[in-house]
């Protein structure tokens, strides 16, 4: 199942036929505009809002004491676990729109509503607001500074969490006796999501049945229901949510913000829908923004390069608030896989977690794991330059080989199965790791420095929070099937990758199930349990449920076949999409045609499992050319072996990693949400000041994959929708460290811009020549 296909879902997008939600329009619907703080930290001494409420066409204005009338709840978020010596995690309260002060620039106050959104942003002008003041803390240092500002009441040095996890005497003890060590800190910046489709919201309710519609981008429509009751403390059943195509998600669309909630308070109050539709700047100061993360790594090793001990000092930057997925990256997540590819007999992390006066952090393509990963690899070809070892040599010496699996690491986390070494070598060879002397000898002539990088890496597919994954069958009068699950493509292929598992579980090899075959991603009309979209697991997840649908599908039609061919269940054959006996055969679609009708239809049924968290490994290779006159890298060559099991779609897969592989280079080069430290305003607010990355910033992508498939799945597959940005990040780094090294810079921060490396060059103690 690995050849390269059509995808059955591209024609539709690229031709414009394809609905988001701020394509959705109801009768009489009103339009929403937000207005927000435009400082870090104040009280709020007053809010006068009669002006702007009185204006024609404006028919309400929300504060936050209309939230707090309303009786809903704090926005979600937190974690549940406990953290060290037992501590639980300190979660503020976070209301909708703002109560008594506010946190971060972009913070929402209030909220207009009125026929247009030129009338409602008109009428903001008119709001007026006395603010006072209050100093402000950017940063995880800033906010944990002795004598700093503090946010939150109930939240004493703005300190939210602490974790560790591991054995902290093991690890003291064997530093003890190490005889080399290697320490290295690695600061992974804020980030701004920017999917291609701006954030937007429409809400309707029913004031007779008291049922709130609302339509939303997502990457699960159960998520989403979920994050939305807990918030208004509504039952899930008076909530329906609608999500059709969503223009990339990344993490950053996996639950409701504060925008969503307060437009479902002004749609109740008004009893007409209200729609709310982002600009590119509101997204800026109102997405969740990622990463956000310093994490400080030491490794211990014998003389001869064994691994001796691994350990973490990180800090982790919240924002103002805690969203549900934010602590978890700063703590588990960066920790559950901290011993990467490799054999090491101790292990111990540390992690803290504060509150800061900026946009909130939560889940952005990897949460943690490339992170991890970057700080893991980046770690080892540290010690492999300070102590004299070849990077790829160290590697293979410290992996966990393959008859060790399953594998369990020195803090708990069991490996289900991976070839390290074998993945490594697939890699070198297509990077032809080789012949690259020759070319940083072609680039010394040219007066470029060129150097090439390794990140051999492993990260966890989430588990999942609901207890199993579900995929049902619904026959429509025609015959036709139609297969649902609750995960939800934002533009990883879901439709073609789904489809074609179903179509070769049932036998038909070439098109001619495509006709009677449709796929959907949530119905609010349809209980479906199962969990959505994120952390590599929509394919292992939802799609091992499809999988286990074909034979259901199979063995429920059974005995209507039996039936039209004259015998018993037991002696029909299904083969080759149909139902063989005495002779005589019935296509699927034919029986399924033959038995439409009533409802339900006979052929309808459900198939369920519960699928256990699997490892994608891989192992990436980057190689720069760097022109030392200004600074600037060009990638000019990428590789990349993936272990994601068992592949279904080769072109969906590539379309991943080279989007994955894009994420990681544009963090290490360029992407960097900064905050003026003394103002606390966001200086990187619009595409003038925040770079994208571009296509041609990587001039060859190559990728191959090498599938060690996992049983804890139907499918044999392990993921793959993280695994781009999850090697790209330490492998260019890797690759930049590489090429300066020998000019005496022995470490840099991301984002490498060509500023930042040209200065680092200037004054290297070795100036390239």
């Amino acid at each position: 199942m690995t050849e390269k296909t059509i995808r059955r879902e591209d024609a539709r997008l690229l031709t414009g036929r394809g609905r988001y939600t701020a394509d959705w329009n109801l009768p009489g619907q009103l339009h929403a505009y937000f207005l927000r703080s435009d400082r870090p930290h104040a009280e709020m001494i007053s809010i006068e809002a009669n002006s702007a409420a009185a204006r024609p066409g404006v028919h309400a204005v929300l504060t936050g004491s209309d939230y707090a009338a309303s009786g809903w709840k704090s926005l979600p978020g937190g974690v549940t676990y406990e953290g060290v010596g037992g501590q639980k995690m300190k979660k503020p309260f976070w209301p909708a729109l703002a109560q008594g002060k506010v946190l971060y620039v972009g913070q929402p106050v209030a909220l207009v509503v009125a026929d247009s959104l030129a009338a409602a942003q008109d009428a903001a002008e008119d709001i007026e607001l006395e603010y006072h003041d209050l100093p402000h803390t950017i940063g995880f240092d800033a906010a944990t500074q002795t004598g700093t500002p503090q946010l939150h009441q109930d939240v004493p040095g703005n300190l939210a969490f602490a974790y560790e996890t591991g054995d902290a005497a093991a690890v003291q003890a064997a530093f003890a006796g190490a005889a080399l060590k290697s320490r290295l800190t690695m600061r992974s910046q804020r980030l701004v999501g920017n999917p291609i489709e701006p954030r937007a919201f429409l809400a309707e309710f029913d004031r007779g049945s008291g049922v709130f519609t609302v339509y939303s981008p997502s990457q699960g429509v159960n998520g989403m229901r979920g994050f939305i009751a807990a918030a208004t403390g509504l039952p899930g059943e008076k909530i329906r949510v609608i999500t059709e195509q969503v223009g990339g998600s990344f993490g950053i669309r996996s639950y409701s913000y504060a925008e969503h909630i307060a437009v479902m308070l002004a749609a109740q109050k008004l009893g007409r829908p209200v729609k709310w539709v982002a600009t590119r700047s509101e997204i800026f100061l109102s997405d969740n923004q990622g990463r956000g993360l310093t994490l400080t790594g030491e490794l211990a090793l014998d003389r001869d390069g064994n691994f001796l001990a691994l350990r973490f000092e990180d800090a982790a930057d919240l924002g103002a608030f805690a969203t549900p997925f934010g602590a978890q990256i700063g703590s588990r997540n960066i920790t559950v896989t901290m011993g990467g590819v490799y054999r090491i007999p101790a292990m111990y992390a540390h992690t803290r977690i504060a509150y800061s006066n900026a946009v909130p952090v939560s889940a952005y393509r990897g949460a943690g794991r490339p992170d991890i990963a970057c700080a893991i690899e980046r770690l080892v070809d540290h010690a492999a330059a300070e102590h004299g070892f070849e990077p790829i040599a160290l590697r293979r010496k410290n992996f966990v080989p393959p008859e060790a699996m399953p594998y369990k690491t020195a803090n708990g986390t069991t490996y289900d199965c991976g070839e390290f070494e074998r993945v490594m070598d697939k890699a070198l060879l297509l990077a032809d790791w080789k012949g690259f002397p020759v070319r940083r000898e072609e680039s010394k002539r040219k007066g470029k420095l060129r150097g090439i990088g390794v990140a051999t890496f492993l990260e966890i597919s989430a588990p999942g929070l609901a207890p199993k994954d579900q995929a049902h069958a619904r026959f429509d009068k025609s015959g036709d099937l139609h297969v649902y699950t609750v995960s939800q493509s934002g533009g990883q292929g879901h439709e073609t990758a789904f489809a074609r598992i179903v179509r070769e579980g049932l036998g038909f090899t070439d098109g001619r199930a495509d006709e009677h075959l449709k796929f959907h991603e949530g119905d609010p009309d349809l209980a479906i349990v199962g969990n959505g979209t994120g952390g590599s697991r929509s394919l292992y997840g939802a799609g091992s449920a499809v999988k286990l649908l074909a034979p259901k599908l199979v063995e429920t039609a059974k005995p209507h076949a039996a039936a039209v061919l004259g015998t018993e269940s037991s002696a029909v054959e299904y083969r080759g999409g149909a139902f063989h006996a005495l002779g005589k055969s019935i296509g699927f679609f034919e029986m399924a045609q033959k038995l439409a009708g009533g409802s339900p239809h006979p052929m309808d049924c459900v198939a369920e499992g519960t699928f256990g968290a699997t490892f994608p490994n891989g192992c990436h290779i980057a190689e720069v050319e760097i022109d030392p006159e200004t600074g600037v890298v060009d990638v000019v060559n990428y590789a990349t072996v993936d272990d994601i099991g068992n592949v279904v779609d080769r072109t969906s897969v590539e379309g991943q990693v080279h989007g994955g592989v894009l994420q990681g280079v544009g963090q290490a080069l360029a992407e960097h949400a900064v905050y003026d430290r003394e103002t606390g305003q966001l200086l990187a607010g619009s595409f003038m000041d925040y770079p994208m990355p571009r296509a041609d910033w990587v001039r060859a992508i190559h990728c191959d994959e090498h599938p060690v498939p996992t049983k804890s799945n139907a499918l044999g597959a392990k993921g793959v929708g993280e695994s781009g940005t999850s090697g790209a990040i330490g492998a260019t780094m890797n690759a930049i460290l590489n090429a300066v090294r020998p000019a005496g810079v022995a470490d840099l921060d991301m984002p490498v811009t060509p500023a930042r490396l040209w200065r680092a060059l200037r004054d290297a103690p070795t100036r390239p020549s």
